[in-house]
């Protein structure tokens, strides 16, 4: 099963691929469009800045592509956020798959959250395998609020949806490459699902 990751400049997309290869599948990174089509899983990577990053999708067309794919995509961290509606984070009209909105933590916290947090109330065949309350690695300070597509939930100055999966699109805010055996679990879930 060909694999890629996109790759547009907003990404920590090494860690990934080297978990993906731990797993035993190879991953590709790539823009191309056709490349993106044509794969039977989509990871959608992101660390930055929300409008800079949208700004690079524009420019390539991936604003346009990613919403229309139709295989299994995952949008990990920044990811997760650009397919919502909306972040306040320079004020970003996000890709809408996702209907929610993006906030950010109040100043009553330390911001960015950077750590380990646990995730509850899981909801997915993603996270077969996983117990509640397991411990997921995050760095952000903008959360996406609860929904009805919320899939885990994370408490953090409030508690908000730590992942998220409406019909093939799946987000999580964690970083699952970098959360141990727990994280390569949902990996390995989303790949072989």
């Amino acid at each position: 099963m060909k694999i890629v990751i996109i790759n547009y400049g907003a990404g920590n997309i090494q860690s990934i691929k080297f978990a993906i290869q731990r797993l035993g599948f190879e991953a590709k990174l790539s823009d191309d469009v056709e490349e993106i089509q044509q794969a039977g899983r989509v990871i959608f990577p992101g660390v930055g800045e929300a409008s800079s990053a949208m700004k690079k999708l524009k420019a390539t067309g991936l604003d346009q592509l990613i919403p229309q794919l139709t295989q299994p995509v995952l949008g990990i961290c920044l990811g997760m956020q650009l397919m919502c509606q909306h972040s306040e984070e320079g004020n970003t009209k996000g890709l809408g798959v996702f209907d929610v909105e993006v906030k950010r933590f109040s100043n009553q916290v330390k911001v960015p959250q950077i750590g380990w947090n646990q995730i509850s109330n899981l909801k997915s065949e993603l996270f077969q395998g996983v117990k509640e309350q397991e411990f997921m690695y995050l760095v952000h300070s903008f959360y996406a609020e609860k929904c009805d597509e919320m899939i885990a939930e994370t408490t953090y100055d409030v508690p908000y949806a730590s992942a998220l999966q409406k019909d093939n699109f799946y987000g999580v805010q964690f970083h699952p490459e970098k959360s141990s055996d727990a994280g390569e679990k949902i990996l390995e879930n989303f790949l072989k699902g």
